[in-house]
């Protein structure tokens, strides 16, 4: 087990499945106590079953404003500390400019943006010195894939905050660094509307890409756990792209 996750308490957002579930596997094998949340109880009670008896469910949708404060409630109440916070609850709704609606804007902005905002400012009293903050941010901040507009600008929102965050949570022994994920394998393209004929066809294309073929989750989690972890201790508003060389 990794001396610098052992014994750790770590917060997942949206870890009922993809990248959140993958990650909270690793984190528990490598000895760290875990609170995740999702926004379904169901979904949120078959994680638990699946990960065992570290995990701390606690139903909250991000997008919800009441949830994040009655979490972080819970948690002060409980006396449960973090060590380290993974802000990956995420939406992706695709719309073509012309077409996008307030209703599309808000949505993603309130689950991609204010969600994660929001959610670490409630837990700043949770947060131990130090902690680390880690944002599942996305490699379309860096790169335009159209009808991707407002999931770009939402990400990117957030790692405009987290630039600032680094300098007046400084004091606090905050840090905030992310991870840009490529194309990956979850359930996001199904949740955005894509039938599996699409789907399949759409990771097929991404075998031209140098690592020849769609990212999946578990490519994902080794750099989260750095991120996570004591080692990246001198890093600050750092970046890590995992593309599979999809940006070349």
């Amino acid at each position: 087990m990794s001396s610098t996750l052992q014994g750790k308490t770590i917060l997942i957002t949206g870890a009922t499945a993809g990248i959140g579930f993958a990650t909270a596997q690793s984190l528990l094998q490598k000895g760290a106590r875990l609170v995740i949340t999702g926004r379904n109880q169901e979904r949120l009670n078959q994680a638990v079953r699946k990960l065992g008896e570290r995990v701390i469910p606690v139903l909250c949708d991000s997008a919800n404003v009441a949830q994040i404060q009655q979490m972080a409630t819970q948690l002060q109440r409980d006396n449960i500390k973090l060590d380290g916070l993974i802000l990956n609850a995420g939406v992706f709704y695709p719309v073509a400019f012309e077409q996008m609606s307030l209703d599309n804007l808000n949505t993603t902005m309130a689950v991609n943006f204010n969600g994660p905002a929001l959610t670490l400012q409630a837990l700043l009293p949770c947060l131990n010195n130090p902690s680390s903050v880690v944002f599942i941010s996305s490699v379309a901040v860096l790169k335009a894939f159209a009808t991707a507009g407002v999931y770009s600008a939402s990400k990117a929102a957030f790692e405009g905050l987290a630039r600032v965050l680094n300098l007046e949570l400084a004091e606090r022994g905050i840090r905030i660094n992310s991870i840009r994920p490529g194309v990956t394998a979850t359930e996001i393209q199904a949740k955005a509307g894509m039938d599996q004929d699409a789907i399949s066809g759409f990771f097929e294309s991404l075998s031209s890409t140098p690592v020849g073929r769609v990212l999946t989750p578990e490519d994902l989690v080794p750099a989260i756990n750095y991120l996570i972890s004591d080692a990246s201790i001198g890093l600050r508003n750092a970046y890590i792209d995992i593309d599979g060389g999809f940006g070349l």
